[in-house]
């Protein structure tokens, strides 16, 4: 694709690469068939190539108006698109880019502001997630029925294992996922357990960025990358293996603190290490002795693969395989490469889009008559979880049950 962009971005860094980027497009329309925003409205402008030649007309000096913006805010970022491009164009970078350049030329109104700011002071902080989520849980049956369906039931925390073992791993307890699903985590340290690792928590690290980082707020989501990468530091001077995580859309974050962070001269270096050490839980599981786990595999699965997990992380099958390793029955699921509608905080700000993709996910997903539904990510599970039929559950923790039925 031809570009002249215009002299306000040319000559900056983040105009270079998006320069780059959009010269890779070659306008093929691949990304039409995967892209679940343009199957749902099919409006080429809300797929990856309509945004893409509307972010250009901007590179190139044209008007911005909030059409093009409510273009962009229908995006998914789920980057179905680029598992599908045949010329590997980085759209996800490309929106990086574009969306504040966008927000300063198209202002958001003052209850779309509001809202974004309350968001980003509450979700990235532990305890106040945990304090507000518990409060409407306990306020949950005064609230009228399209509230309580959207807060989940309260999960008590499960014991983690007491022994030590030589070999060591961080685990990512994040921000939300401690409060909506604290099992996750500690159903991974019993299965590690059993695989003579030891999973072991970092205190001072949160959460991996993302939110901030995707809703405009990018100096906030770096500072919290960089508060990781402290926190983790003296584990990894330590000889720490690796950094799992058990949320997909963590562990797509994580890997890229190299390149986020590539211009910092302080963190730079760290940033590329720590995301060399950033592994989903099943990139571990693949390598070690699975024959040690004394399981008992009787539950029929449906796996909802995360689009941060498939996409992003390019580990499309891996739970699959691990599952039907471990001698469990999975069922097919038709058209899982399509996004949950989930996507962060997407569910919020596009209530009704997110509503018609998880009504086609749960769809899919029940064809198998599955007893549960599995997945790799705390924003899907709650997603999926709050109109399945069958428990959602993280895979991790399906393996954990099967161990201890034992």
């Amino acid at each position: 694709m031809q570009t002249n962009l215009a002299d306000f971005i040319k000559d900056t860094p983040e105009g270079q690469e998006a320069d780059a980027i959009l010269r890779k497009c070659v306008h093929c329309g691949f990304c039409l068939a995967t892209c679940p925003t343009y199957n749902v409205l099919n409006n080429e402008l809300d797929s990856p190539r309509g945004r893409i030649y509307l972010i250009k007309q901007m590179l190139e000096g044209q008007p911005v108006t909030s059409n093009t913006r409510d273009h962009l805010d229908r995006c998914l970022q789920c980057r179905a698109c680029e598992t599908t491009c045949p010329s590997n164009v980085e759209y996800h970078r490309l929106l990086d880019i574009a969306i504040p350049l966008v927000e300063q030329q198209a202002p958001r109104n003052v209850k779309q502001r509001l809202l974004r700011t309350a968001i980003v002071n509450v979700l990235p902080y532990r305890s106040r997630f945990q304090s507000l989520l518990r409060l409407g849980q306990t306020l949950k049956p005064l609230l009228p029925s399209h509230l309580k369906i959207k807060i989940p039931a309260y999960e008590k925390k499960s014991p983690w294992p007491n022994d030590s073992h030589a070999r060591k791993m961080l685990v990512l307890e994040g921000c939300v996922q401690p409060g909506l699903a604290p099992d996750i985590n500690a159903a991974s340290a019993r299965v590690f357990a059993y695989l003579g690792i030891s999973l072991i928590t970092a205190p001072k690290a949160g959460c991996c960025g993302a939110v901030s980082y995707h809703l405009n707020r990018q100096a906030d989501g770096l500072d919290f990358m960089r508060h990781n990468i402290d926190a983790w530091w003296p584990y990894i001077d330590a000889g720490c293996e690796a950094i799992v995580m058990t949320a997909s859309g963590c562990g797509a974050t994580v890997k890229e603190y190299g390149e986020l962070l590539k211009r910092d001269p302080a963190y730079a270096d760290k940033a590329f290490k720590v995301s060399s050490l950033a592994k989903d839980v099943v990139e571990v599981l693949t390598h070690e002795e699975l024959h040690q786990l004394p399981l008992s595999p009787k539950t029929k699965i449906a796996f909802q693969c995360p689009c941060s997990l498939q996409h992003a992380q390019g580990l499309s099958g891996e739970v699959e395989r691990i599952l039907t390793r471990l001698g469990f029955e999975t069922t097919f699921v038709a058209d899982n490469h399509i996004c949950c509608g989930s996507a962060g905080t997407y569910s919020i700000f596009q209530p009704e889009l997110a509503q018609a993709l998880k009504t086609k996910k749960l769809n899919n997903l029940m064809r198998g008559q599955p007893e549960v539904i599995g997945t790799a990510n705390i924003g899907c599970m709650t997603h999926l979880n709050a109109a399945a039929e069958v428990p959602v559950k993280h895979w991790i923790q399906i393996v954990d049950q099967a161990i201890q039925q034992t």
